[in-house]
């Protein structure tokens, strides 16, 4: 064992020599010792079972037993309750070692559970950012006790806290706590590989930017992956190879949408492929089955969105098989990071198209990940709403806001500084607090909106749209959004697709948002809403580059994606150059402007320059002029486009209700945040930038 190791609290060394029977710690593990025993925040970073959780845990309980910590000193945060209750019996016993304890507090736990974790509180508490809300502002809570004694944080799948509102939520949540400790609390974040690590670690800082810090990140030659990509034409297609291919193996599938799952499922299923599902509409329970079922089987399959994507162990895996492409390679990167676990196994995925689309899509995304580029972890821009249910939450967890010390609680992290005190004003404006000389209440409004529940809704982040629960018997089997079905009145049966079963509807309680249904023979459909969505810049000019001739580099490509790839370079010869955007007029004597950009980088192009048709749905590779345009005036006018008058693209105020909290923000900001959201600047700028403007009629 190297010195790093020997650091570590003896009790510690002995159960990872005796009990773990560890020949040495991982680079990873032995790297970061020395910073985090010495305080540091950290940035921990490795592929998908590179033994992060032991690296951040190992020399945390070290440093727990050396100081002495008393109380609830660390907290361990995960963004999905299956991974907190994947990694809770590990890390008990890791604790149990010192004598010291672990307890899970999240949505489902027992309010048995939850007295008993008052009343003893673990050294370890494992939990979301949402739980941690709700124990802030609950009354049965003495937060001042419970987190008097915090110390350290460690925040699983960083990367995926920090590209949504989640992320936010979660550092407003850490300043509060390290406000009630009264101390800043060391931050460990854990994280698959990303572009931008040391942003990324300076963002988990919060107001304490500027502390010690490292990035732990051993370099280590890249594993060897065995990755392919084939065209199979129809979900049919796809059920036709997984069903044949890799017989007696544990195969894990993922798809883009909870549709698509529960249609691959029973595609599967009719060709009697043990099969399983794991989709966000799934009840709880109904995927604890699938999931449990599915580590314990061997030839089998599951059927999964990206639920599956974090960390969750499903047990030995052989393969995993992607339908379409994800949006991001770092999502790749986490998907096949779910195999090559087992000695003398490699990792390997096995794309597997269903349209030509899906050919280009998935081919530009494999020629960036094999350049070795991963996408950057930005944080949504302008987090007003956040700020808005953060004011809102301290005045529930304190009864009362003091209207000139609020600020404190935040220690000056960024959204609050920047619009902490517009946002304020406009809750006392407008009733969501009441005021009392210089202290606030919580107002009428508030409990308007936010009030059902004990404010529950306030504390959720993020919730889904509305949907039907569905029932068979007394046992919730998930839930559905297709209204139009449920509605039919034509008289034909109403039949749901549903786990990978079908269900007849049998009853609607319209009011209650249930269904209840019983097992049917006949054919289902599921539906959801869609996930939205757009290919970034990169990932579109990585399409573009495949189009001009580039192929991935080391990926095994059929036949039949070879067919498609020759047929899709022939479709779009002329409308793409090396280093160049390209104008060309269709046949109906429209001008389209092939940017290649992604769908973000067009739209802020589209609210910029006054030549592109305002009457257009936006897409990743090409914008249409205004009808009539001259081709020699459209070229000049792109030319002379300006960075400097790049725009935020427009708003349709219908867009606010999908940004959560909205109803406590002036219209204003909630239209600003949402506007600075929509657009990619950056890669709008690129596009301008680039270095010739082809055109042909």
């Amino acid at each position: 064992m190297a010195v790093a190791f020997d650091l570590l609290h003896p009790v510690v060394q002995h159960h990872v020599v005796n009990t773990l029977q560890w020949p040495a710690l991982r680079p990873l593990q032995e790297a970061a010792v020395e910073p985090i025993l010495g305080g540091v925040d950290c940035l921990l970073l490795a592929p998908t079972a590179g033994g992060k959780t032991e690296a951040a845990v190992l020399p945390v309980l070290s440093r727990m037993a050396r100081e002495g910590w008393t109380g609830t000193s660390v907290l361990y945060v995960c963004p999905l309750r299956a991974l907190l209750n994947n990694l809770e019996p590990r890390l008990a016993d890791y604790a149990a070692w010192l004598g010291r304890t672990v307890q899970l507090w999240h949505g489902d736990t027992t309010q048995g559970a939850r007295r008993r974790t008052q009343l003893e509180r673990p050294d370890v508490l494992m939990t979301t950012p949402e739980s941690l809300e709700s124990m802030l502002v609950s009354t049965s809570v003495d937060s001042q006790r419970f987190f008097a004694d915090v110390r350290a944080v460690v925040v699983d799948e960083v990367h995926a806290f920090a590209g949504d509102d989640r992320g936010w939520h979660l550092l407003h949540v850490l300043e509060r706590l390290g406000y009630l400790a009264g101390r800043p609390l060391q931050r460990i974040g854990l994280s698959a590989t990303v572009g931008n690590p040391d942003e990324l670690l300076t963002w988990l800082q919060g107001a304490a930017a500027g502390r010690p810090s490292a990035v732990v990140a051993p370099s280590a030659a890249p594993p060897v992956s065995d990755v392919g990509l084939d065209y199979v034409g129809s979900v049919e297609g796809a059920s036709r190879i997984i069903s044949s291919l890799h017989r007696g193996e544990k195969r894990l599938v993922f798809v883009d949408s909870r549709r698509r799952a529960e249609e691959l499922g029973a595609a599967l299923r009719s060709k009697q492929v043990d099969t399983y599902l794991s989709h966000s509409s799934l009840s709880a329970a109904e995927r604890r089955r699938s999931e449990q079922a599915f580590a314990e089987a061997r030839d089998c399959v599951i059927v999964a969105t990206s639920t599956l994507e974090l960390g969750i162990d499903v047990g030995d895996l052989d393969r995993v098989i992607q339908i379409g492409a994800p949006r991001t390679v770092a999502s790749f990167l986490q998907r096949l990071g779910r195999t090559g676990r087992r000695p003398g196994s490699s990792r390997n995925c096995l794309f597997l198209a269903l349209d030509q689309d899906q050919v280009l899509n998935a081919a530009g995304l494999l020629t960036k990940w094999a350049e070795g580029w991963v996408e950057p972890v930005v944080p949504p821009a302008a987090p007003r709403h956040i700020v808005a249910q953060q004011l809102l939450a301290l005045t529930l967890q304190e009864h009362k806001l003091g209207r000139t010390t609020w600020q404190e609680w935040w220690g000056g992290l960024g959204p609050m500084e920047s619009d902490g005190r517009e946002v304020l004003d406009y809750l006392l404006e407008k009733g969501f607090l009441d005021t009392d000389g210089g202290i606030a209440f919580i107002g009428p409004e508030a409990e308007h909106h936010f009030g059902r529940r004990h404010f529950m809704k306030l504390m959720a982040v993020f919730t889904a749209a509305p949907e039907f629960h569905v029932y068979a018997g007394r046992e919730e089997i998930g839930s559905v959004g297709d209204d139009a079905l449920l509605a039919d009145t034509s008289g034909a049966p109403r039949v749901l697709l549903l786990a990978g079963r079908a269900w007849l509807v049998t009853q609607v309680d319209w009011k209650r948002r249930r269904v209840h249904v019983e097992l049917s023979d006949l054919p289902g459909r599921a539906k959801w809403s869609g996930d939205g969505g757009g290919l970034s810049f990169e990932i579109t000019r990585g399409m573009r580059d495949v189009l001009l001739g580039e192929e991935p580099a080391g990926v095994h490509l059929s036949k039949r994606a070879v067919t498609v790839l020759n047929d899709l370079r022939d479709h779009y010869e002329g409308l793409v150059a090396e280093d160049a955007t390209v104008l060309r007029r269709s046949a109906d004597g429209d001008l389209h402007w092939w940017t290649w950009a992604g769908a973000a980088a067009n739209r802020t192009l589209h609210a910029s320059l006054d030549i592109i048709d305002p009457r257009q749905r936006i897409g990743d590779q090409v914008l249409r002029l205004r009808h009539g345009t001259d081709l020699r005036a459209a070229a000049s006018a792109l030319r002379g486009g300006r960075v400097q008058d790049l725009r935020e693209p427009a708003v349709n105020l219908h867009a606010l209700r999908g940004l959560k909290f909205s109803a406590a923000l002036p219209e204003s900001l909630a239209t600003a945040t949402v506007a600075s959201r929509l657009g990619d600047p950056t890669g709008a700028a690129a596009t301008l930038r680039e270095d010739r403007l082809l055109h042909t009629e």
